[in-house]
Parts: structure tokens; C-alpha cells; sequence
């Protein structure tokens, strides 16, 4: 794996952003059934298509990591500076 990539996935009701060591797990829409690729990634915001159990074709979602990560006592810019991309992991629940 590229130590610049970082990886989004869901598993159940929750959204998970991994890169690295670190493994950020946070609620998610409540109807999400997969995230099914990454648009943009901007320096902690992205936008992204996902799917949801009440419409059939995918949807412009939009995660913004910096409130998550100041919620979690990490400081953003420490952590996102190394991030390049973001890709989906295919085995999203």
C-alpha cells in the first residue's frame, strides 16, 4: 500500500477513515449502504458518490474530517499533511 493513500469504508451505520496506524470511526447517514468512490479529496474534505438503501443510484456526499479529527484530539494538519489521496476499500459492508 502507498503511505500517502488513506482508505474510506463503512461498516454498518458507522463511516471508518483509515491511514496509517490511525483508524477514525464515526456515525454515518443512517440509510448508507456503501461509499462507492472518492470525487476530491481537499486536505480533509471530501466529496464522495455513496449509496443509500432509499435511492437507487449513488449520491454527492460530503465528509469534512476536520471537526472528527479536532473532536479527537488530533491536531489536522499533523495528521492530513502526508494524506495524497483517498480511494474506497472495496469491502465496505
Amino acid at each position: 500500500m502507498d503511505s500517502h493513500t488513506a482508505f474510506l469504508s463503512n461498516e454498518g451505520s458507522y463511516t471508518i477513515f483509515s491511514f496509517g496506524e490511525t483508524r477514525l470511526k464515526f456515525i454515518a447517514p443512517y440509510s448508507l449502504q456503501k461509499y462507492e468512490n472518492v470525487v476530491q479529496w481537499d486536505n480533509g474534505y471530501l466529496v464522495v458518490m455513496a449509496k443509500y438503501a432509499h435511492n437507487q443510484q449513488a449520491e454527492e456526499e460530503y465528509i469534512d474530517l476536520i471537526p472528527v479529527l479536532k473532536d479527537l484530539c488530533i491536531e489536522p494538519n499533523e495528521y492530513l499533511k502526508p494524506i495524497r489521496k483517498v480511494e474506497v476499500l472495496r469491502n465496505s459492508l
